[in-house]
């Protein structure tokens, strides 16, 4: 069975990390005069090192690149850009993580291609340094092994998806029915991590809504479409 090296990531870790980051910048002298957050993993980080920088310029791009969780699958690209006059200005672009690196690099690319920024510099939470193709300019974390981190604001969605892979592998092996029970114990051996059952109940619900599974009788039989 396929397993995934996966860190649950608290709230309390995201504000200590991006606090960190932020004492990392300003100790180095150098002050942004705009953050540019890469959407939608950056959100949350990029408004935090503002607030703790003291930074009112917020701007977002959004790359495309990861689609399920933990498997990447397309080729990193922007979807939208955002209007805004960075002319001459010293741009810092924050990402949760720098991974492959693949949607930092097309994200600057992008940003020195169609808004003539007179510098940019690279912030994230972890860097990912076994296989990413950049080193950013400022990171809490130097990650030597891959892992996955489990972020607050993708559980939904990470939870959906993991739960859809171990659907898959009980099909290959001729098993369309197991229980709500089984399931979660599974989640948990398969990615050492337990999201509790909020987000269990959601992801069940949305594989419901789209129809790859039904849910029979009280102990839950989870029944995986054809």
């Amino acid at each position: 069975m396929p397993k995934v090296n996966t860190k649950l990531v608290s709230w309390d870790e995201i504000v200590n990390w991006t606090y960190s980051l932020s004492k990392k910048i300003e100790e180095s002298g150098w002050r942004p005069d705009i953050v540019v957050s890469i959407a939608r993993g950056g959100y949350i980080p990029a408004r935090l090192v503002c607030d703790f920088l003291d930074i009112n310029d917020l701007v977002s791009i959004q790359v495309l690149h990861w689609g399920k969780a933990a498997e990447i699958t397309a080729t990193a690209h922007v979807r939208y850009g955002f209007q805004a006059d960075l002319k001459g200005k010293k741009v810092l672009i924050v990402d949760d993580i720098c991974d492959t690196g693949d949607s930092i690099i097309v994200a600057k690319e992008y940003i020195e291609k169609n808004y003539s920024p007179g510098e940019i510099k690279v912030a994230v939470m972890q860097w990912i340094s076994s296989v990413a193709k950049i080193k950013p300019d400022f990171y809490v974390d130097e990650v030597k092994e891959w892992v996955w981190y489990q972020y607050p604001w993708t559980r939904a969605e990470d939870t959906t998806n993991f739960i859809e892979k171990i659907l898959v592998e009980y099909s290959k092996s001729g098993r369309n029915e197991l229980t709500l029970k089984e399931l979660i114990e599974t989640f948990r051996e398969w990615y050492g991590i337990d999201v509790g059952d909020r987000y269990y109940k959601l992801a069940i619900d949305k594989l419901a809504r789209q129809g790859k599974i039904r849910i029979v009788g009280e102990e839950k039989i989870i029944v995986q479409q054809r």
